[in-house]
């Protein structure tokens, strides 16, 4: 598995998305890049889909320390969430297992630096409530 989510019911997809903005600031993370997958799906081929976000989350000493130790690893940066409407009152929030980063360019600074983003994005996903699961 390459990530982990939890499920909000009862929610707005606007909600869910200031919820979980605000539940990674909390952690030390800043939004760095905001891709609207459902009006690029509309702009560009004319196709609806439910509300699909992707976020691009960073923790500036994390990523710091991440470039430190493997100057590339910007290739794998930021760290993706996702919040995306399964159907009104239910979104499903996701994040990618910085372990994946791991797997991939290995090295003991990277695995220091993935162990402490895994914890905060973890408690990002518990803060949010839902039914969680992971690998």
């Amino acid at each position: 598995m390459y990530g982990f989510t939890t499920t909000l019911s009862g929610v707005s997809f606007d909600d869910a998305l200031a919820k979980t903005t605000q539940a990674l600031k909390a952690e030390g993370f800043g939004v760095l890049s905001d891709i609207d997958v459902q009006a690029a799906m509309k702009d560009k081929l004319g196709e609806d889909m439910p509300p699909y976000r992707i976020l691009g989350a960073c923790n500036p000493p994390l990523a710091f320390q991440a470039l430190q130790a493997v100057p590339d690893i910007g290739l794998l940066l930021p760290c993706n969430v996702i919040v995306r409407e399964v159907e009104p009152g239910q979104v499903v929030v996701g994040f990618l297992d910085p372990q994946v980063m791991v797997k991939l360019v290995g090295g003991a600074g990277v695995k220091t630096v993935a162990d402490e983003a895994e914890q905060r994005l973890r408690r990002v996903c518990a803060s949010l409530g839902g039914n969680a699961v992971s690998p």
